[in-house]
């Protein structure tokens, strides 16, 4: 028996905070798939607890012998307590690194936010909206001035969540995962190029009803807001880059090879997932030390790559970026000079994907543009969140002489997010 009087074995009634959490849990806010879904809720030292999830509502049940969930969250029994008390606590805890998300990263997301017992039109919302290009699994928070946050290869919207924090209070922020990765649709033979990742996010925007927006984007994301003010700039305000991705400069050597070999060939897995899991967290820093950020965005990478789509569109969007010509009339640099939104542009002083070295030639191309260099590496706004936020939210703010619409007046009738 533990101090509070409850046997260690689980099989006792769940601890009172996972019932609270349970009661409250509003199918609303969440998309589920129809069956349902299992997110097992773990507290530490005591024993774990299943949360059977679906439109109806949510039931516990113990953990027993029943087959692997869908997401795990785990914290301690204080923290545990302590969500259950805060209506918004359960993220707060996750930021913090007291509570673990592992599995699926969007469902466990989606599951704080549908037992956060918020109510408000601001609340963080776990939405697919059906678009022209398909279905596109979103966050969505806030009100106001619409923000599009684009991620990075490989990642999806979750690498946004400190985003949501310090911008939805601010504005409108929508966290869309791109074709072909998270839990949006992923199309055989699409081109996973910047045009074609700019073509989705005007069907989001679109279906959301959304006329014009500021832009984020992280790495591969930043090269499509990036496309997106080059191909669309009437439905693209102010562009905050955060280490974006660009034409490469040196000499590509294996240009001739991969213009050969075609992305198709991820459908096929040519090794083992055991041997696909340990490579990725081998290469990932921090990605064996705990239950922390790095550990749960690797999940959320392996949870696509190991789908033959998933996997095809990961090669397909890398073999792209590497393609992409640097110079002549089409070429990368020549079409920058012509980006006509207000960008900002976020380096990081330790970034060995996208080298500070680029921001000299952004600055000969782009003479107007601003710049932040941080002490960070690729991913800014989870290495550093409070310097990388504030930038961006300075860099909105100056765009009060030219009002942004926040909304068109008629939405497509496929939305079905808010």
């Amino acid at each position: 028996m533990s101090g509070d009087g409850q046997r260690r074995d689980g099989r006792t009634p769940p601890p009172a905070a996972l019932e609270t959490l349970t009661a409250r849990f509003d199918p609303s806010t969440i998309d589920l798939p129809r069956r349902g879904a299992r997110v097992r809720l773990g507290v530490t030292g005591r024993g774990e607890w299943d949360a059977l999830v679906s439109s109806a509502g949510a039931r516990l049940e113990r953990a027993g012998d029943r087959p692997d969930a869908d997401a795990t969250v785990t914290a301690d029994a204080a923290t545990w307590n302590s969500v259950a008390r805060d209506l918004r606590g359960g993220m707060g805890a996750f930021r913090a690194g007291r509570l673990s998300i592992r599995r699926n990263l969007n469902l466990g997301v989606g599951f704080l936010a549908a037992t956060s017992g918020a109510a408000d039109p601001e609340r963080l919302e776990v939405r697919h909206v059906r678009t022209r290009v398909g279905a596109i699994s979103t966050f969505q928070a806030g009100s106001g001035t619409p923000v599009l946050a684009l991620h990075g290869l490989g990642g999806t919207k979750a690498s946004f969540l400190p985003t949501m924090e310090a911008l939805a209070p601010h504005c409108r922020l929508i966290a869309m995962d791109l074709p072909g990765f998270g839990d949006s649709v992923k199309p055989l033979g699409a081109p996973y190029d910047a045009a074609f990742f700019a073509r989705s996010a005007i069907a989001l925007l679109d279906a959301l009803g959304i006329a014009r927006a500021h832009l984020v984007g992280n790495s591969m994301g930043g090269r499509v807001a990036i496309e997106l003010g080059l191909s669309a700039p009437e439905r693209t305000a102010r562009i905050a880059l955060l280490s974006p991705s660009l034409a490469w400069l040196r000499e590509r050597r294996w240009v001739p090879f991969l213009r050969l070999l075609r992305p198709e060939l991820g459908l096929v897995q040519a090794a083992p997932r055991a041997v696909v899991e340990r490579a990725a967290r081998r290469l990932v820093a921090g990605a064996g030390d705990g239950d922390g950020w790095v550990a749960a965005g690797v999940d959320e990478f392996l949870r696509a790559y190991l789908q033959p789509r998933g996997r095809a569109a990961f090669y397909a969007a890398a073999r792209q970026i590497y393609l992409e010509e640097p110079r002549g009339p089409k070429g990368f640099w020549t079409r920058l000079a012509r980006l006509a939104p207000d960008s900002l542009f976020v380096w990081g002083r330790e970034d060995r994907v996208v080298p500070i070295a680029f921001a000299r030639h952004v600055e000969r191309t782009l003479p107007a543009a601003r710049h932040v260099e941080l002490d960070c590496g690729h991913v800014p706004q989870l290495e550093r969140p409070r310097e990388t936020h504030a930038a961006i939210l300075d860099f909105f703010a100056q765009d009060a002489r030219n009002k942004v619409p926040p909304v068109r007046a008629e939405a497509s009738g496929d939305d079905q997010g808010r």
